[in-house]
Formats: structure tokens, C-alpha cells, sequence
């Protein structure tokens, strides 16, 4: 197709840090190395993971004349040719700037996802659809060539932009041979055998059908100590099949927060609930996983004792490719209020400081604002390592009283319904949604939650319904304002 025509416009949506300008400068040397005239514009995104870059190029042959082309800064809309996306999101973006056509567009995108700050930021689930985006690129491109890119990378040790070049030069759109990509990775002198191999894994996938990211399997924890084989053995003895995984999750999870007394006291609320539950034990399951989230709430203890995990230091080593013997410094953006701080302290020392007293007006001022922290430093690690190890007195402070009392009430009312609606139940149960992360964020879903709760219980027993709270909890996640909720609690 390509070999016909006489410009070749292409169009590359890349996140920052993703090298989508060296792969634009290869595909532009590859050009020039068969006469092509090439000519490469790009506008920048807000920043990474918030906004793509838009890379620009056209390709022209020499006129006969010796004329020069005039050649465009921006790709318009029905007029390209060739589209390159590194994560699925930019290539439903693509999409919906009328890049890709179904009658021209010859379509290169990478299936996984880096989830965007907007669908981070909703109080749901705020993912876009996967499935949707690949069935639309399949009916709006001429041909459409999908797979794991990132995987891709991953196995070659490569960088994503070697990968999307040979994709590209695997799809066939251009008129050039294989060696001349090749020759173009080499001549830069940039990790030369690493973007080989990501070269070869990206043109071997452009051969086959379009493939989606594997599911990862989460495997049900096995207990390795032996009070966690006594409490799985004892939540084998009462739970139904259909919620032994999320009560073993569970278990893990919570010895982790805490300890095993901790959990024990999990399978005590647990049970109550079994008790009062019903093939198919949907409210038994649902229970065991939310019951699970919401005794591990995220408290100033939690978050330091994450920031400061081996495992979560490897994990950004791995993101940023830091190779061995590379120093990596992390830096982040820190603002715990004196609520929070207070909330961490033994209940007698956290009330002081959350008064009205002296100390609480001598403190405040510098909880104020936000700062940015070194994590990787030995002084502010050390820091954060004593704070998580406050964990020994969490059943002294009094964000800890708090939620049990919460907790608790969450359970009671959850065990009433159970008795005459086990569907209204269930409901309840998954209310516990609306409560997540700690700080501003956290109040939000509690003052959400508490609303529910009070309006719920505050109808005519007749009018009490399953659908009544599957729809308020929607409306609660619907804004983080609370006007939906609002407006919903007002008519009802």
C-alpha cells in the first residue's frame, strides 16, 4: 500500500520517560537512508502518566522537480497513516482525536495499561474499558496490530520505543527492509544489544493476532506460621468454600497489619455473620473481603511501614531500570495533618494534641502544608521506620478505638438485616467501599458512609432495599463533592 503512495504521515502518542522522541528519530533515519525527505514536530504532555506526547512525522518522496513538499506541524484528523501508541489508554485517545481511520490507518498499540491520574483519583473504579477500546480499534483502522508491550520489554531487557519500532517495521506499513530499522538502532549507539532484542520481540508480535496482557493469578496465601495454620484450620471448620479465599486473603493480610490476635478477631466477626448466611454465601464472601479492608485502615503507621518496604524499594528500582550499583534517591510529597500525627500517639498524648490546648496551637502550623521527603535518606528512612514500628501500641491510640467502634456497628447492623433480607445485606456490606486511604481522602468516604447509613436506617423498614443501597453507594462514588449522594438522600 505504502509502496504507492508518495508522503507517509505518522503519528506517535508516547508518555514521558517512554523514548517516544528516539523512536521518532529512528523512524526518520530509516527514511533517509532510502531518499525519503523526513520531517519530525512534537507537542508535549502535561507529564508522565497525565498527558502524552504527540510525536509528528511526515515522510515525502523527492519531487521530480527538485520541488520541496510543504509539510504539516500537527497530524489532522482523517489524514494519517500510520499510528503508534505505547499504552492502550493513548490508543483510544488516538481514536477519539480522529487520528485513526478505518478506511487508511494502519494502527500499532500496546495493550496494557498505566492507569491515568483521573482514574486513580475516582472513588470507584475508575478504569477505562479495556475490551471496548480494542473492539473500537479494530473497527476504526484499516488494521489493527495489539499486543503486551510491555511484557515485550520486560522479556528483551529493552526499552518500550524498541519495541514499537519493530512492530512497525514488522507490520509491513512502510516501505523499507527490516535491516535498515536495524541498522538505525545501531548507529545511534545506545544500548545497542538490549534495543535489538526489544527490536526482535516487537517484530515477532506484529505477526500474530492481537493479544491482551495475562491475567495474573493471585494465588490463595498458604499459612507458613503456626498460628496462621491454627487460625486457617479454624476458618476451614465454619466458612463456607465460596468465602475461604477471601477469609485466608484476609488472615494474611491482617497478620501482617498486626498480629494473630488481630486476625482472630476477624474470624470472631466473621462468624457471626456465617451464622446468619445462606447458599450461595455471597454475604459470607463479601464480608471476608471488606471486613478484611476495613480492619486494615491506612493510618500514618501503615503508609510508613509500605514506604519503607524491601519489597516496595525493589519495585521502583525495577521501574526506573536502575541497574546494580546505581544509587536511587526517591523523593515524595508528604502532608500528614496534626490529625494524623495525633490519631498515631497513645490515646492520652493524641487527645492533648488534637484539643484545644497549647501544645495542639503550638503544633499545628507545621502540619499546615506538605513537604517533600527524601524517603531514600538514612535520616528520614530511620524516621519512617520508627513510626512503623508503632504498630506495638495501635490498640492504645485513638484512631484505633474509632474504628472498632465503627467496625463493630458495621457488623451489628449488617447481622440485622441478614435475619430478614440477606440481599439488603450484602449491600451493606459492600458499603464499606466508600471507605479508603487515610486523611482528607478517607473523611470524604466516611462522611459518604455515615450518610448512607443514617438515611438507610432512618426509612420505613418496608422501604429498606437492596436496590436502595446499591444506588446510593453509586451516587456517593459518582463525585467526590457528595452532591449525587446528596441529591439522592434528599429525594429519597
Amino acid at each position: 500500500m505504502t509502496e504507492a503512495r508518495n508522503t507517509i504521515s505518522i503519528a506517535i502518542l508516547a508518555l514521558g520517560g517512554q523514548g517516544g522522541g528516539v523512536l521518532a528519530n529512528w523512524i526518520q533515519d530509516v527514511a533517509r537512508r532510502h531518499g525519503w525527505l523526513a520531517q519530525g514536530t512534537s507537542v508535549p504532555g502535561v507529564a508522565q502518566r497525565t498527558g502524552s506526547t504527540v510525536y509528528y512525522i511526515e515522510l515525502a518522496r523527492a519531487g521530480t522537480e527538485g520541488l520541496l513538499p510543504v509539510m504539516a506541524q500537527m497530524p489532522t484528523p482523517g489524514d494519517v497513516d500510520i499510528v503508534l501508541a505505547s499504552e492502550l489508554m493513548e490508543t483510544g485517545r488516538a481514536m477519539l482525536r480522529g487520528f485513526s481511520t478505518a478506511d487508511r490507518t494502519t494502527l500499532i498499540g500496546s495493550t496494557h495499561r498505566i492507569y491515568a491520574i483521573s482514574e486513580k483519583q475516582m472513588m470507584g473504579d475508575g478504569r477505562g474499558n479495556s475490551e471496548r477500546i480494542i473492539e473500537a480499534a479494530g473497527q476504526r483502522s484499516k488494521r489493527f496490530i495489539g499486543f503486551d508491550m510491555e511484557a515485550a520489554t520486560d522479556r528483551s531487557g529493552s526499552v518500550i520505543s524498541a519495541v514499537m519500532l519493530g512492530a512497525l517495521a514488522g507490520s509491513g506499513a512502510l516501505p523499507f527492509p527490516r535491516e535498515t530499522y536495524e541498522q538505525a538502532i545501531k548507529e545511534s549507539e545506545i544500548a545497542v544489544s538490549t534495543n535489538l532484542a526489544g527490536f526482535e520481540e516487537g517484530f515477532a508480535s506484529a505477526q500474530g493476532a492481537v493479544t491482551l496482557p495475562a491475567q495474573e493469578h493471585v494465588p490463595v496465601p498458604t499459612p507458613t506460621t503456626a498460628k496462621g495454620r491454627e487460625l486457617d484450620e479454624r476458618a476451614r471448620g465454619f466458612l463456607p468454600d465460596a468465602a475461604l479465599s477471601n477469609a485466608r486473603h484476609g488472615l494474611r493480610r491482617l497478620m501482617d497489619y498486626q498480629d494473630a490476635e488481630y486476625a482472630g478477631l476477624y474470624l470472631d466477626r466473621l462468624q457471626r455473620i456465617a451464622a446468619l448466611d445462606r447458599a450461595p454465601y455471597l454475604l459470607t464472601s463479601e464480608t471476608a473481603r471488606h471486613l478484611a479492608l476495613w480492619m486494615s485502615y491506612e493510618d500514618t503507621i501503615r503508609v510508613a511501614d509500605f514506604k519503607t518496604r524491601a519489597s516496595r524499594i525493589a519495585r521502583v528500582r525495577s521501574e526506573v531500570m536502575a541497574q546494580d550499583g546505581q544509587i536511587l534517591e526517591v523523593t515524595e510529597f508528604m502532608h500528614p495533618r496534626l490529625r494524623e500525627i495525633g490519631e498515631t500517639l497513645p490515646a492520652p498524648i493524641g487527645r492533648l494534641l488534637l484539643g484545644d490546648g497549647v501544645a495542639a496551637k503550638m503544633l499545628a502550623p507545621f502540619f499546615r502544608k506538605g513537604r517533600h521527603v527524601r524517603t531514600s535518606s538514612l535520616f528520614w528512612f530511620l524516621i519512617l521506620r520508627l513510626i512503623a514500628k508503632l504498630r506495638a501500641i495501635r490498640r492504645s491510640t485513638i484512631r484505633y478505638a474509632e474504628e472498632q467502634e465503627r467496625i463493630d456497628r458495621w457488623i451489628a447492623l449488617a447481622a440485622d438485616l441478614a435475619k430478614t433480607d440477606n440481599a439488603a445485606a450484602v449491600e451493606w456490606i459492600r458499603c464499606q467501599q466508600l471507605i479508603k486511604g487515610y486523611g482528607e481522602t478517607f473523611e470524604r468516604g466516611l462522611s459518604n458512609f455515615i450518610s448512607i447509613r443514617d438515611g438507610f436506617f432512618g426509612l420505613r423498614e418496608r422501604d429498606r432495599t437492596a436496590s436502595w443501597l446499591a444506588e446510593a453507594r453509586a451516587k456517593a462514588l459518582e463525585d467526590q463533592e457528595g452532591t449525587a449522594l446528596e441529591s439522592f438522600l434528599k429525594v429519597a
